[in-house]
């Protein structure tokens, strides 16, 4: 039972692998092996996860888009410390691979020294350099819009609660760390990124955030918010989505101030948009899911994807692509993924 509890730490493929035949089904229904990249025709290769980060940011409205800087591979420390201070950025900074996914490799930076280190290691990738929004709640919501209709939908609101433990005036936070059910599984991330404090004894109550990054691989649990999606909050998000070129599939991962500032649309930050291969992260909250929820919601987005890209090519704002096309995509992103895991593994 614990077991199928846990599936939000399973591997991709369980989630995939079953879809196979319902994705074929829809192939054959669309007449090609590549309908899918008809979707999100302002994004390159519809989203698919090759795609350059930098270049999707460049599509959010200004007033919601982080102070970015592209970072080319092979990009010495001194002249990107230089281009820092052109952009008028300042520490601390998120730094992460400009073709990446699942939070590899994304760290934060508080200082020129860290940041050297980090271009030491992984410099021979494209990176990009953002400014650290400082608002302490994050979530994923996931937007679509169908061709020819008026109104978008939001399917998926996602919050994110970073890791963290609470003190009980005794255990210094490494071992609280070790004795957290969910923290003790990131251990080896969360005592390294809290090494200068791991031998504090919090006080009782005291509730200690040990990484504000939202990605699942660095310990943030996905809390379904769906019951908070209402025609306030989708139709503030329907205009932003309007100002977003040639986005209408995907997710966007945002940063604000509270809740009512989501709902309202301000004082929040986009960071980064997300589309073919975005999933609708609710469904790995395990205390209100299940795996065979996992597939419902995978399957139905898949249908989605596939009402979106007809209707696309119907209307001329994208069209399907053959089979050598998935193929080649494929290989260099599986190219590329092992690149971005081996250097991770070398160096971590």
């Amino acid at each position: 039972m614990k077991f199928i509890k846990s599936y939000e730490y399973w591997p991709s493929y369980l989630f995939y692998l079953p879809l196979i035949p319902y994705a074929i089904f829809l192939a054959i229904k669309a007449k090609s092996m590549g309908f899918f990249y008809a979707i999100n025709p302002g994004i390159a290769r519809a989203g698919d996860g090759s795609e350059s980060k930098y270049q999707s940011i460049q599509l959010i409205p200004d007033i919601f888009k982080p102070n970015t800087l592209y970072v080319p591979a092979k990009s010495t420390a001194q002249k990107t410390l230089k281009n820092i201070d052109s952009q008028q950025l300042t520490y601390p900074l998120i730094i992460k691979p400009d073709i990446g996914f699942r939070g590899l490799l994304v760290a934060k930076i508080n200082s020129s020294k860290a940041l050297i280190s980090y271009l030491e290691k992984y410099n021979t990738v494209d990176l990009i350099i953002q400014e650290y929004i400082a608002y302490p709640k994050e979530c994923g919501l996931f937007f679509y819009k169908i061709p020819g209709k008026n109104q978008g939908i939001i399917s998926s609101l996602t919050f994110k609660e970073f890791p963290s433990v609470t003190g009980n005036g005794r255990d210094t936070i490494a071992t609280l760390i070790g004795e957290n059910k969910r923290t003790k599984r990131y251990a080896d991330l969360l005592l390294e990124l809290n090494i200068a404090q791991l031998s504090e004894v919090p006080a009782k109550g005291k509730t200690i955030v040990l990484n504000r990054i939202g990605n699942h691989s660095k310990g943030t649990r996905f809390i379904n918010a769906n019951h908070l999606i209402s025609s306030k909050l989708t139709q503030n998000f329907q205009n932003i989505a309007a100002k977003i070129k040639g986005w209408d599939y995907g997710r966007l991962d945002i940063k604000y101030q509270q809740f009512s500032d989501l709902e309202n649309g301000k004082n929040l930050k986009i960071l980064e948009i997300n589309g073919l291969i975005s999933e609708p992260t609710h469904m790995y909250d395990t205390y209100s899911g299940s795996y065979l929820n996992c597939l419902k919601e995978l399957k139905k987005h898949w249908k989605i994807i596939y009402t979106i890209a007809i209707l696309n090519k119907k209307f001329g704002n994208a069209d399907f692509q053959n089979l050598n096309y998935v193929t080649k995509s494929l290989v260099k992103l599986q190219n590329y993924s092992k690149t971005i895991k081996k250097i991770t593994k070398t160096t971590y």
